[in-house]
């Protein structure tokens, strides 16, 4: 079990915006995205939290990584679910990368290249983490733009499918999640 060190975040009352410090992989042009998959002590649910940019609809806490944030993924994945949901916990493992589905639909956007991210939505891979939650906080950064609730693995699968997200629905299946059917 790798362990999440908390010196590994500086715990930020406020959220990072804008993209000028944005990884994209060199290779494909895809903004690169971390996040945790936040588990209770059984696995048998999953924090969700609502789209600042779609209301109505529920995803799993993630964001882009960052250039200051060296190579170690998890610092960023780490970062941006205690910004988006307020979570902290163990890193459990790291799941398999998977990637945007929207496939030749995806623009690829040059590094360091602003854009209207409400206009243009890039090709994107995103690295998730598993998190066993150890604290749930009553503040964080996006508590006045986010709710957050618990779901059941078939509860989130439905919510990310009626979000349009198949590509967190890889994730989420490729997790160690306890799997319950409808």
């Amino acid at each position: 079990m790798m362990s999440s060190n908390p010196n590994l975040l500086e715990k930020s009352d406020h959220s990072r915006v804008g993209r000028i410090n944005q990884r994209y992989n060199p290779e494909s042009g895809a903004r690169m995205i971390a996040g945790c998959l936040c588990f209770n002590s059984d696995k048998t649910k999953v924090i969700m939290i609502s789209s600042s940019a779609h209301p109505g609809k529920w995803v799993l806490p993630k964001g882009g990584i960052e250039l200051d944030e060296g190579d170690d993924f998890v610092i960023s994945a780490v970062r941006e679910t205690w910004e988006e949901a307020g979570c902290e916990g163990k890193i459990l493992q790291k799941l398999p990368v998977v990637y945007d589905k929207r496939g030749s639909k995806a623009p690829v956007v040059k590094p360091r290249t602003e854009f209207d991210p409400q206009d243009v939505v890039p090709k994107s891979e995103f690295h998730f983490y598993e998190m066993m939650l150890e604290d749930l906080s009553q503040n964080w950064p996006e508590m006045d733009k986010r709710e957050r609730r618990w779901c059941t693995y078939s509860e989130a699968k439905h919510e990310l499918i009626k979000s349009n997200r198949p590509e967190l629905v890889e994730a989420l299946d490729s997790s160690s999640m306890v799997k319950d059917e409808y």
